[in-house]
């Protein structure tokens, strides 16, 4: 099995910065990709950022500019740092690994609100 745990959420204001992170354990010979995804209330679940394994990057267009996505493959290990945020950021944020097999995070609560 594979367990995915995400920190970092919480309440910010506007124009203000978060670091989230996602930490990946169990059985894991290697992944392939892992991303962010979000879902904020009455919508669905959308893509925010993946990265494969050797680095390539690929964001959402509402994202591009204030998100950055980095991993560390040897602590298997994905981190969002989100500038600039902006209210409609709002979501919950899940952590993804695809290594092959799709697995999520339970999900870390961002509200971006004054």
């Amino acid at each position: 099995q594979v367990q995915l745990v995400e920190s970092g959420g919480g309440l910010v204001q506007p124009g203000g910065s978060l670091r989230l992170s996602c930490a990946a354990s169990g059985r894991i010979f290697m992944i392939n990709v892992m991303g962010w995804y979000r879902q904020a209330p009455g919508r669905e679940r959308e893509l925010v950022a993946t990265i494969t394994r050797g680095g390539l990057r690929k964001y959402a267009d509402s994202v591009k500019g204030r998100f950055a996505i980095s991993r560390d493959n040897v602590k298997n290990t994905v981190y969002l740092q989100m500038n600039s945020l902006k209210p409609e950021d709002t979501a919950v944020y899940y952590c993804n690994a695809e290594l092959p097999g799709a697995y999520w995070g339970q999900g870390t609560q961002v509200t971006v609100s004054a």
